[in-house]
């Protein structure tokens, strides 16, 4: 047996493993490294996170990003020099987090890296019939293994992109390990780039469950916010806070057939950007709107959207215990608005689950990580968006 296989065979038979979670979001701020104890696997898994960080990216590397990212036409010689240039920059950022903690290398069982996605292309989006569902996510595997020498689990949404999903959300996979409560439903909701929950019933009954994008959730705040005030986000609310809703605005920015889509589904920058913003001014006659006042529109947008999609599932008087992860809790009005708009709801975080809502989509993929070497699929029931398998791509160190 080659001595690396063997190696793999030893760590993945551990009786509990250090597995490092990555994730880098649409919001490109940094890299969170999320270092998780995982004992376990399926309905039996134990994760502790151990230590956690977001390791801030240069403005010149998130301009490099930003050159291939959400683009239909882009420098395909720069898409090939970013996905080792971030592989080699996240192995960089992931040898510094382990020193500052205290770690050698050889100490970690293994690395889950989500990548950065540039592009995600549902059906619903690029409407090429001739096509599948697409989605692209570099920064490879290959590089990190060998820059660390911690073995990788990394390209994870293409396993589920090939057995019928549209690449994301994942969230559904981890959310139903970590979290399901009997007798409880329970709304894990993500407030990243876009806005995405995954539904726990009090059933336990994994055919029930589902994850789905359900819209813009900072994307478009942060977008305006990079081009009209030189900030990287709204910090506090504070623009939006001194601004009020255009409601005719608001009305063309729901206008969109994203909404209507039966769940689960997916979106991303590819359609809510500014040029959707741009559009949607003309179509309202708002072109001339104050700063201010666009950017509590596109608040009050993310915070409809959401509660519009979780009074789906649970009707007009919705009643659930939500649970936020995710930049976008940290907006006070996005809160309160949700507060408002969903008042039978109890909004806590995944921090009452013990689980860092910052570092919770790392920690996602750590278990994902975990269910493939350890695990067997879950069994979600012969249902569209939520195949049964197991995710991640191995790359070895040496």
């Amino acid at each position: 047996m080659n001595t690396q296989i063997q190696k793999l065979y030893l760590k993945a038979g551990k009786s509990e493993r250090l597995i490092i979670g990555l994730m880098s979001g649409t919001s490109m701020d940094g890299l969170d490294i999320a270092l998780c104890l995982v004992k376990g696997s399926g309905a039996h898994t134990n994760i502790e996170v151990l230590n956690f960080k977001t390791a801030d990216y240069t403005d010149d590397f998130r301009a490099k990003i930003k050159a291939v990212f959400s683009k239909k036409q882009v420098d395909l010689q720069l898409v090939c020099l970013m996905n080792a240039h971030i592989a080699n920059t996240h192995a960089q950022l992931i040898n510094d987090a382990l020193a500052e903690w205290g770690y050698k290398n050889d100490d970690i069982d293994f690395i889950a890296s989500h990548g950065q996605t540039i592009f995600h292309a549902p059906k619903s989006l690029h409407q090429l019939a001739d096509y599948p569902n697409g989605t692209l996510q570099i920064g490879d595997g290959d590089h990190i293994a060998l820059k660390t020498g911690i073995i990788i689990l990394s390209d994870f949404r293409q396993k589920h992109l090939a057995a019928g999903g549209e690449g994301a959300p994942l969230a559904v996979y981890g959310d139903y390990l970590m979290f399901t409560k009997e007798g409880e439903d329970r709304v894990m909701l993500n407030i990243g780039g876009i806005a995405n929950f995954t539904y726990l019933p009090a059933s336990t009954d994994a055919n029930a469950i589902f994850s789905t994008d359900v819209g813009p959730g900072n994307t478009l705040m942060d977008q305006y916010m990079q081009k009209h005030f030189g900030q990287f986000y709204d910090k506090n609310a504070a623009i939006a806070l001194s601004g009020k809703s255009n409601q005719k605005l608001l009305s063309a920015l729901l206008n969109c057939d994203f909404f209507e889509l039966e769940f689960p589904k997916t979106t991303g920058p590819e359609l809510f950007n500014l040029e959707y913003l741009i559009k949607a001014q003309e179509q309202s006659l708002t072109t001339n709107l104050g700063k201010a006042d666009v950017m509590a529109t596109l608040c009050h947008f993310s915070a409809e959207t959401i509660a519009n999609a979780i009074k789906r599932c649970f009707g007009e008087k919705a009643e659930a215990r939500v649970f936020m992860s995710g930049g976008g809790m940290h907006n006070p009005l996005l809160v309160s608005l949700l507060n408002e708009k969903l008042p039978a709801c109890i909004f806590l975080t995944t921090a009452d689950l013990n689980i860092n809502p910052d570092a919770k989509e790392a920690v996602l993929f750590a278990v994902l990580a975990n269910e493939t070497l350890c695990g067997e699929p879950i069994n979600f029931g012969n249902r569209q968006g939520v195949p049964s398998v197991c995710m991640g791509k191995i790359s070895l160190p040496q």
